[in-house]
């Protein structure tokens, strides 16, 4: 590890001392290079830059990546209907949004990220895939694995070790995708298993799946040596040098307006603000002494906020005008843990001064926040 590191600082050094302009016009036909980083914000910033600025008539570009656990939700997702967002944040998982389509994916160090950018014009999903069953057939003959109609590819015809999503633009595309090598998989169908009830949503469901790492099936393998023969296979594709340059992310001289592009994918409005418009009618079984008193609940919301809230209580729990407030104060606000949790903290020193009051109060708030 120790090794690989330094090897990596010996690589950015000798990046870091090329004039920048020179980096991306010295290689005609194609590019191959690896990020440094396993910021997942990072990374995503690198694929909407390359995107952005680079011509691609000129060159096609794999980019090769890792990150630290973090759970990434397609374009048109609902984090609340993808992913346990109480586990995530217990863990300190990163949560984020992908430009691109697709469905949900769990990252860490144990996947590889594969990132193909060409022309619209040249864009070929299946091609890349078999490139990578290519790659990897060079390396482990014996492997069982094969691209499915879906775009997937599947390990002995029946685990999915790769998922793919791509984002076309009016003159550039990338296809990106995974591949499972030694990936948490406790973690992953952890993660990946949402507990919220009565949630409907017009959002992109992800297709559940059996998965299974490469390294299961064979233990000798390393993430570095598949990265290597992946490299291998589209240098000879593209007739270029086998060369993988290491870019750092956060690199400003290298690649201008990149921060703006990582901040921006970090903020509450781009990944919880742009989910699709959606609805949660349930009905919260609240325990009481010796009772349990149910509270049915019904918001629709919209771009991450509570455009509307109805909470129904057995008559004399509460009284009406404190719930009402509570009803009242919600409606507007993000559908957000920590921002309800401000919101009813600061109502709470409007409740009455009665045990019994309060203790019904904060059965009721810590259930609302439990929603989020």
């Amino acid at each position: 590890m120790v090794l690989q590191s330094l090897k990596n600082c010996l690589w950015l050094s000798c990046v870091l001392r090329t004039p920048k302009a020179c980096f991306w016009s010295t290689a005609s036909g194609g590019l191959i290079i690896q990020s440094v980083s396993n910021d997942v914000y990072q990374n995503l910033a690198v694929e909407d830059w390359i995107h952005d600025h680079m011509d691609l008539e000129k060159q096609q570009i794999l980019f090769l990546w890792r990150n630290s656990p973090a759970v990434v939700i397609g374009r048109h997702q609902n984090p609340w209907q993808e992913c346990n967002l109480r586990l995530l944040r217990q863990k300190n998982i990163k949560l984020a949004r992908r430009r691109s389509g697709g469905g949900t994916v769990y990252h860490d160090l144990g996947n590889i990220n594969l990132t193909f950018f060409t022309t619209r014009k040249k864009y070929e999903r299946m091609g890349n895939l078999k490139l990578i069953v290519k790659a990897l057939k060079a390396l482990r003959p014996q492997l069982d694995v094969h691209v499915t109609d879906r775009y997937d590819i599947l390990l002995d015809r029946q685990y999915k070790i790769s998922g793919t999503a791509a984002k076309l633009g009016r003159a550039n595309a990338y296809h990106h995708c995974t591949l499972l090598c030694n990936a948490d998989k406790f973690v992953l169908s952890s993660v990946l298993r949402s507990p919220y009830k009565g949630l409907k949503s017009n959002a992109t469901p992800s297709v559940p799946a059996s998965v299974k790492n490469l390294f299961e099936e064979d233990p000798s393998l390393t993430s570095e040596m598949l990265l290597d023969a992946i490299a291998k296979e589209y240098a000879v594709q593209h007739q270029i040098d086998h060369h993988v340059t290491l870019i750092n992310p956060a690199d400003e001289t290298l690649l201008p307006g990149i921060s703006n592009k990582t901040k921006e994918l970090q903020t509450w409005e781009w990944v919880y603000g742009k989910t699709p418009k959606f609805s949660v009618s349930t009905c919260l079984k609240i325990s009481y002494k010796d009772s349990v008193i149910d509270v049915k609940v019904n918001m629709d919301v919209k771009h991450g906020k509570i455009e509307v809230c109805n909470i129904d209580l057995p008559e004399q729990w509460l009284p009406p005008g404190l719930y009402n407030e509570l009803v009242k104060n919600l409606t507007g606000s993000k559908f957000c843990p920590n921002e309800t949790t401000t919101l009813v903290t600061t109502l709470l020193r409007v409740c009455p001064q009665d045990d019994e009051l309060h203790s019904r109060w904060s059965l009721l708030c810590e259930n609302m926040i439990r929603l989020m």
